[in-house]
């Protein structure tokens, strides 16, 4: 399934899931890569429609420029890959960060697309995001001395809930460089990560918001991200105001928080959304 695409002078990493064209093509949130949606394909996210999933420059394996990480060089890059595919108009579709840079994509380039699928993200977010975002970020950069160490960190994640499978695994293994030594790293860079949020923040979203004509699905899923009483990453009246800025904007809730939405049973049932709203 793996194969990489020649884009904008680097090499973008993708994962091809084959079913009936066009494509949904997927792009991960801030930090993770094209293996998060695992759990969305195993839940029957293919058997309608082929998917490919992207990891974005600077995450997982496709190349990690020093610079160039604003929503116009993601945009670029992601075009690129529709043009070494040979698609056309497709439906386009991510997850936090990668909503956020398809709805960029569909204001940037509007012939492309034909529906948007945009899942658990929006235009703004609240001030505790980056507190909650905290613990993924600190991973970053850190090297712990063995995959089993790494693997211990990542299954005792708070906004894991002790949920996990072999599809969160795979997630997190296609996250780290396994060196020589036995030692861990993950393969994105903290700096990466630090340019794109500097990037993001330097978009007029809302007159992006206004660009985008196409129906677009906004699954939202507002479970604590973490123990009772965690706030969510994206608050429902956040996502519903992003539904309602977008001229065809639809917002539905789903079980689940940030992360977990997209694994196991919650899995199923964004995938029946996704599937209705393909349908229609």
């Amino acid at each position: 399934m793996g194969a990489f695409a020649d884009t904008n002078n680097i090499r973008i990493h993708y994962l091809d899931y084959a079913g009936a064209n066009p494509p949904l093509v997927l792009m991960p949130g801030l930090t993770n890569n094209a293996h998060s949606f695992g759990g969305l394909v195993h839940a029957g996210l293919n058997k309608t429609r082929r998917v490919v999933a992207l990891d974005l420059r600077g995450r997982g394996l496709s190349d990690k420029p020093d610079t160039g990480y604003g929503m116009a060089d993601h945009a670029a890059d992601v075009v690129g890959v529709l043009d070494a595919l040979g698609l056309g108009q497709i439906v386009l579709g991510g997850h936090s960060f990668g909503g956020m840079l398809a709805l960029y994509m569909a204001a940037k380039y509007p012939e492309r697309f034909s529906k948007l699928v945009i899942i658990d993200s929006a235009i703004s977010w609240p001030s505790g995001t980056g507190a909650l975002l905290k613990p993924s970020l600190d991973r970053l950069d850190k090297v712990s001395p063995s995959w089993d160490v790494y693997l211990n960190l990542a299954k005792g994640m708070p906004f894991l809930d002790g949920y996990w499978d072999q599809y969160i695994e795979e997630h997190y293994r296609a996250d780290v460089e396994i060196r020589a030594d036995g030692s861990v790293k993950p393969r994105t860079p903290r700096k990466v990560i630090q340019e794109v949020s500097a990037k993001t923040e330097e978009v007029d979203w809302r007159q992006i918001a206004a660009q985008v004509k196409h129906p677009t699905l906004l699954l939202n899923a507002p479970g604590a991200y973490g123990s009772p009483g965690t706030p969510p990453v994206l608050p429902r009246e956040y996502a519903m105001e992003t539904a309602s800025l977008l001229p065809n904007g639809e917002y539905v809730r789903v079980p689940g928080n940030h992360l977990t939405m997209i694994l196991g049973e919650n899995a199923k049932r964004v995938v029946t959304e996704i599937t209705r709203f393909l349908e229609k």
